[in-house]
């Protein structure tokens, strides 16, 4: 970027500002910010490579400022903002600013509706055709994506969803004739993007693990009477086999229960050692001891049959979180209370 000291906006002068005062003082004014206000000004950041000296010593006097006549600086401004993100709160916070940097920084298209309450999203997006709704949709990270479509109309949630599991790639002239829309509507005005992945499968099952009382399910049994086949691969990669590993004792005793020996041995063959001791600590031990006798002895079986055992097992235990008996999820494991 190009800096001329007559065309530079608010952003771009408090971000020149914090680059000439250096790392650490820097990072003691921006934990006074927002992190609206750290993001903005990170962003800039990150387009500057070259500060000439007039504008740096028009910003420094804007701001009062005295300071010795430099030449120009020459920074890493990516580099500079990272660092700056890292010293400006706890941990959490740090990751969540440097997530949004991140995005940022690659332009991501429809940005207004990121910032928008998921309610007035909806409000604005149900009049649209589930087509725009899917595209627009697919742009948003899937924590609010999820939470709009809660808010959508039933009717209308289901077939969403499987627009956005269809979306390979958008060209850039799609998503500019759909900002320029918005645009007319809530003044939505980004730049122009490559042609790049939007949608997808695992962008669905991401938004789907973020849905709350139990709306996952239902837009999958909506959506299984359209598409049977695309609902058995997106519960796949919601919660696998593998996943067994962190759902709590209590729920893997109740899982258990409901397949035979013979079944779980078959699921097993290629199950970690660190499932199969999570499993066999869940049974009695003389169950344990003849599913380990009969995994030795199990010859050569097709992992197609292995693979479709263990997807008849995940589908059991889906079958009980939905009827509320327990909790799964990647990552969850907690104990019932």
């Amino acid at each position: 970027m190009v800096l001329q000291k007559d065309k530079l906006d608010g952003i771009h002068r408090s971000a020149i500002l914090l680059m000439c005062l250096g790392e650490e003082v820097a990072a003691k004014v921006m934990r006074e910010m927002s992190d609206e206000e750290i993001f903005r000004i990170t962003r800039a950041m990150a387009e500057i490579d070259h500060i000439p000296e007039d504008v740096k010593t028009a910003v420094l006097t804007d701001f009062e400022l005295s300071a010795e006549s430099q030449a120009g600086m020459v920074i890493k401004g990516q580099e500079f903002a990272k660092k700056i993100i890292t010293s400006t709160g706890d941990e959490e916070r740090v990751k969540s600013l440097m997530k949004q940097f991140i995005t940022g920084t690659e332009s991501r298209p429809l940005e207004t509706i990121a910032k928008m309450q998921p309610t007035m999203v909806a409000g604005l997006l149900e009049r649209e055709h589930p087509q725009t709704v899917a595209l627009v949709l697919s742009t948003q990270t899937p924590q609010h994506s999820s939470a709009i479509i809660s808010h959508l109309p039933e009717e209308m949630q289901a077939d969403v969803i499987y627009r956005i599991a269809t979306i390979d790639s958008v060209s850039p002239g799609v998503i500019d004739r759909i900002e320029d829309a918005l645009h007319r509507e809530i003044g939505v005005v980004v730049g122009t993007q490559d042609q790049r992945q939007m949608g997808g499968i695992p962008k669905v099952v991401e938004i789907l693990d973020n849905m709350t009382d139990s709306l996952d399910a239902e837009i999958l049994d909506n959506l299984e009477e359209v598409d049977p086949d695309m609902v058995e691969e997106i519960r796949k990669q919601m919660f696998t086999f593998d996943d067994l590993v962190n759902v709590d004792g209590r729920s893997l005793q109740m899982i258990l229960r409901e397949v035979n020996n013979d079944s779980l041995t078959l699921a097993l063959k290629t199950a970690s050692e660190e499932l199969k001791e999570k499993i066999f600590a869940n049974m009695s031990a003389r169950a344990a001891d003849m599913i380990r006798d009969d995994l030795e002895a199990l010859g050569p079986v097709r992992l197609s049959e292995v693979e479709a055992m263990q997807q008849t097992i995940v589908k059991i235990a889906m079958k009980l979180e939905e009827e509320g008996k327990l909790v799964l999820g990647k990552g969850g494991g907690d104990e019932l209370v």
